[in-house]
């Protein structure tokens, strides 16, 4: 009788552990020894069924395909009909057992050791195999998903507020076929159609919302931040754009100018009869306004200004609106008044006629293709002796009266050029809100298309969503918490700025910069990550990522560069430090002592810094006084150094040079721990159904920023290994419970349907 699988039970045993080592349609000859000696070695095998096992792996003549798939059928069946055996050994009996008991427990024991240790030699892990060898795979990465734990439209109303209506009726504009994005790459069709939707928009009346009431506008400028951010879920171009017609050229009438320039303009500006721009940008002086180079000389005969760029890099650069449809713009030069510079002040310069011919002592080039933003006509200019009348001066805070005689109500030269760029924060608030809802955008297209993507999945088993994977959620869900942090610290942001007061402008101005820096490397992060996360998808231009990712990239140089930017966050901090020491007498010196030797004893005592307990993790208190000690420590620490490096004879500047890297750990200390007590006060005041899944988002963000600056933490000695592992741990775990909450949580955005993406507004083939 011919020795098989079949007819000698004995030999089954083995079956499963020949069959693995083929499965990959290779037997190394690691494997051939393991397999070779374990059989040469069994004392219970007769010669004849050791040389038909010795046959079975034989490098030179492989089993078939039908071979192998009769052995898979033998083990399926084996599966099939019995509890999950606990190793490869177990299996191979239940095959020897399928049609009648040939073997006992008993039996089974005997051949456990010596086939444990031939497993061990092949490297097999039995439960991992087991499973890879059932044909249905029940696991808890695939049960993952969506469920809607809380009321989207009840998220909704939360983060729109009472600015609902409003938001609403932008979000039917965009969402109207007038709006359909246009594709065309030819950037003059674009530009065009990108002034189309900006009119379609001041003819509704959002152009002039901010403005005064009397003068067509309604009075609104929280109304206007809203627009602003609502249209950055359509087209970016058209968000720009709007936002230097009716901002930056509208706004700087408004808030630098005086009642007869508001007569003159406003109404104008704000149905768009007067396209116009806001040149501050200098090629070789940027960011520092102090330091423009354009001049503006009063000439006392016509009671005019001469406005004039010195030479080739002291143009005007990178104006919207210049290229091809502003008329006039907002310049800022120096006024100069009998050879003296009285500084920066701003004037408005007639730039086009209405048939948009370039006018004499006025040269325009175009900046071309850009890397984004190609809807707005961005540009270069240059005066050579422009004469304006006397009116053009924008002057609320400085006149030249009819003596030719520099006046101002803010004697201090630093103070007026800080006031008059203070009114102008407005800039640094956009942004941010529009860089936002960039980064939305993008979370919504990434993480729906990530619950609907399925691909791999355990053998035997079906394909798993792509947002079911540690490693995608752990990409997406902390910039999912970022997007809600960002969302409650820019209201926050916003209700201060509307109601400022004359004392709070100069920390306004530096949440402000904060926020605008903080905000846009967000986003320019989060879109990276979505599109990664996206693969192949993610690459197509119909899908948005690229127009998103592109498009917001300037976001962190325009209105200043981040960098710059958070320079100045820093300095105010360090300004409020000195401050409260120069107001200090010998009582609160010794309170803010004690206070700090009271944090020394209570947050890094050994306990304290090696706590681990998940509720102390996810304590708000803990939070706070983590996130309040590094701003504390940062901020104390520059003022230090500081000090030893001028004392040591280092000049200021250069004193100032070596502490930037420190003063962006300043900034980003700060604006972590505004955005963290913002996210604490609106978890307190939210509604009950929404503090579960809030407070979840909350602890991620919060957990993510410690682990973000752990390393500062641990050389503090603020916390030890175990805990921030613990931190690490806990990341992880909210990651995995936020997913089953992701869609609904981007669905709250309630983002407009055209402005998504094919791959999640219609059933990929893929999906």
């Amino acid at each position: 009788m011919n020795i098989t699988f079949l007819n000698d039970p004995k030999l089954s045993i083995l079956l499963p552990v020949i069959y693995l080592a083929w499965q990959d349609d290779i037997l190394t000859k690691d494997e051939f020894k393991a397999l070779n000696n374990f059989i040469n070695n069994q004392d219970s095998f007769t010669k004849a069924e050791k040389e038909f096992l010795k046959s079975k792996i034989d490098l030179n003549t492989p089993p078939g395909r039908s071979e192998l798939f009769h052995w898979k059928d033998l083990i399926n069946r084996a599966l099939k009909n019995n509890k999950k055996p606990g190793s490869l050994t177990q299996l191979g009996f239940l095959i020897a057992n399928a049609d009648r008991q040939v073997y006992t427990k008993e039996d089974i024991q005997k051949f456990e050791s010596s086939f444990a240790q031939l497993e061990s030699d092949l490297g097999i892990m039995s439960q991992e195999v087991i499973s890879g060898l059932c044909e249905t795979r029940d696991t808890i990465t695939n049960k993952h998903e969506t469920v809607e734990s809380f009321s989207t439209q009840k998220m909704t109303a939360l983060l729109d507020g009472n600015q609902a209506p409003i938001i609403n009726r932008i979000k039917e504009i965009i969402n109207s076929p007038e709006f359909a994005f246009e594709t065309s790459t030819d950037i003059t069709v674009y530009r065009e159609k990108v002034l189309e939707w900006c009119k379609i928009l001041a003819k509704e009346g959002f152009g002039s919302y901010a403005y005064p009431k009397e003068h067509g506008g309604s009075g609104d400028i929280e109304g206007y931040f809203t627009i602003m951010e609502t249209l950055s879920y359509h087209d970016l171009s058209l968000v720009i754009k709007f936002g230097v017609q009716f901002g930056l050229w509208g706004m700087s009438v408004m808030f630098l100018g005086t009642e007869k320039h508001f007569k003159k303009y406003l109404d104008d500006i704000g149905n768009l009869e007067i396209p116009g721009g806001f040149a501050m940008t200098e090629t070789h002086h940027g960011s520092n306004v102090k330091g423009i180079q354009t001049t503006a000389t009063y000439n006392h005969k016509n009671r005019s200004f001469i406005i004039t760029t010195p030479t080739e890099y002291d143009r005007k650069e990178y104006i919207g609106n210049a290229a091809v449809h502003g008329e006039m713009v907002t310049v800022f030069a120096k006024l100069i008044i009998d050879g003296h510079d009285y500084g920066v002040n701003a004037f408005i310069v007639p730039i086009r006629d209405k048939e948009r011919n370039v006018l004499n002592g006025v040269r325009i080039k175009d900046c071309g293709h850009k890397m984004g933003l190609n809807g707005v006509d961005n540009g270069i200019i240059y005066f050579y002796n422009v004469e304006v009348p006397y009116d053009n001066m924008l002057d609320r805070f400085a006149q030249v009266n009819e003596k030719g005689e520099f006046v101002t109500s803010i004697p201090s030269d630093n103070r007026r050029f800080f006031t008059m760029l203070g009114t102008l924060v407005g800039g640094r608030i956009g942004i941010p809100r529009s860089a936002l809802a960039a980064a939305k955008t993008g979370l919504a297209i990434a993480i729906k298309y990530g619950d609907n993507r399925r691909q791999f999945g355990p053998d035997g088993g079906f394909e798993v969503p792509i947002l079911n994977y540690r490693m995608h959620q752990q990409r997406l869900m902390p910039y999912l918490a970022n997007a809600y942090a960002m969302h409650f610290g820019l209201q926050y942001l916003t209700q201060r700025f509307l109601k400022r007061t004359e004392d709070d402008m100069q920390e306004i101005e530096a949440l402000a910069a904060g926020m605008k820096s903080y905000s846009s490397w967000n986003t320019r992060d989060t879109l990276q990550e979505c599109r990664e996360a996206c693969g192949g998808k993610g690459y197509l231009s119909e899908n948005r990522l690229d127009d998103l990712k592109n498009d917001t990239e300037i976001y962190t140089t325009f209105e200043g560069d981040n960098t710059v930017l958070m320079q100045l966050v820093a300095k105010n901090r360090l300004g409020e430090f000195r401050k409260q020491f120069g107001e200090m007498n010998i009582a609160t010196i010794f309170s803010y002592v004690l206070d700090q030797a009271k944090t020394a004893v209570t947050e890094k005592n050994p306990f304290a810094t090696r706590n681990t307990d998940e509720k102390h993790l996810k304590d708000p208190e803990f939070h706070l006084h983590a996130f309040r000690y590094r701003e504390k420590e940062l901020v104390g620490s520059a003022a230090r150094r500081f000090k030893k490096l001028v004392d040591d004879g280092l000049d200021t500047f250069d004193a100032a040079n070596i502490m930037h890297p420190h003063m962006l750990q300043i900034a980003y200390a700060y604006l972590d721990r505004v955005f963290l007590e913002q996210f604490q006060e609106q978890l307190e005041k939210a509604d009950e159904s929404l503090k579960e899944v809030l407070t979840r988002l909350y602890n991620l963000f919060a957990v993510n920023k410690l682990l973000e600056n752990k390393s500062w933490y641990l050389e503090q000695s603020y916390m030890e290994g175990s805990k921030t592992k613990a931190l690490r741990k806990l990341f992880s775990q909210l990651c995995w419970e936020i997913r089953r909450d992701a869609v609904p949580l981007v669905d709250a955005f309630n983002i407009p349907e055209n402005c998504l993406a094919p791959i999640v507004t219609t059933k990929s083939k893929e999906a």
